[in-house]
């Protein structure tokens, strides 16, 4: 017998703003994983996520300037004072430039502008059962064009758990692993798995779309292990479905390529060695019919 969810936290408080959940459930129950906020350490994973290992500011005031605030002149400012994300670029090149917040060890106020990602949820979201692609989420809301929309956030994982993940998972398994790769100049390369299947939040949720309206940014708070950020490519109207690329693409343009860059270094992409692709039903003019080969992001 289908029951009709309403109005449920799907956070269960551990968000500020709180997660409704909408829809039709054959059991009558939420979606079973259990509910994070934020990154938690993994099989593989030498790194604690919630472990402080970056540097702070000793900025007297409250809010950081560029002229005085170590953190923005080794960086670079990353927010206007909104907190609106002021580099937009990769929406065009396809590349993003890293974002590092104000952290724990900084002695500006939880007032400074360069201090975003890590105040969480803001936005009133709801996950519901969309017509044809399973959970989906919606804004409640309008969502200015930069502004922050909500975390992909799981367990961080080695490269051998992702693959050892990727390689049981049956046909009708949603694949929700994805691969961070960040170039940190001199040729070196890191990598960041996170998986959210198991622990996770609501960005677990969002579906893929050929021409997404959030685009996905790496960004730094305390710690070396990068949050993965979700933030409006556009301005984007209240009950309309919140979606991303999971090839990684951050153009509006249709996708020259879907890079699979994973499969090289060994972890098996949907199509290869036995796993399908499965059909895309993103509904965009520019679908490519089926969704890509995994969720990886290069930058």
């Amino acid at each position: 017998m289908s029951l009709d969810i309403k109005c449920l936290d799907l956070s269960t408080g551990l968000e500020d703003v709180p997660v409704s959940v909408r829809g039709i459930s054959a059991t009558g129950t939420r979606p079973e994983f259990v509910y994070s906020p934020d990154n938690v350490q993994g099989p593989g994973c030498t790194l604690d996520p919630s472990e402080v290992s970056l540097p702070g500011c000793s900025c007297l005031s409250h809010l950081c300037v560029t002229e005085s605030c170590s953190c923005l002149q080794t960086h670079g400012p990353a927010y206007d004072t909104t907190g609106t994300l002021l580099n937009l670029s990769g929406s065009d090149s396809g590349y993003c430039s890293p974002v590092f917040e104000c952290n724990a060890l900084c002695t500006c106020s939880d007032a400074c502008s360069n201090r975003v990602v890590q105040k969480g949820l803001r936005l009133r979201l709801e996950v519901y059962c969309t017509k044809n692609m399973g959970w989906g989420v919606q804004t409640l809301e309008a969502i200015p064009k930069g502004t922050f929309v909500c975390e992909y956030a799981g367990e961080v994982i080695s490269f051998e758990e992702a693959r050892r993940r990727q390689l049981a998972q049956r046909s009708a398994e949603n694949n929700y692993i994805i691969a961070v790769r960040e170039h940190a100049g001199t040729g070196s390369i890191s990598e960041t798995f996170v998986d959210p299947a198991m622990v996770g939040n609501v960005g677990r949720f969002l579906n893929h779309s050929c021409r997404p309206n959030l685009f996905m940014q790496p960004v730094r708070v305390h710690s070396v292990v990068p949050r993965l950020a979700l933030f409006a490519a556009r301005n984007i109207d209240a009950q309309e479905e919140l979606m991303f690329d999971y090839s990684g693409g951050y153009s509006n343009q249709p996708p020259a390529e879907l890079l699979p860059t994973n499969s090289a270094n060994g972890l098996q992409a949907k199509g290869t060695g036995g796993l399908q692709r499965k059909q895309c039903h993103c509904g965009a003019d520019n679908c490519v019919q089926f969704l890509p080969l995994d969720l990886s992001i290069l930058n």
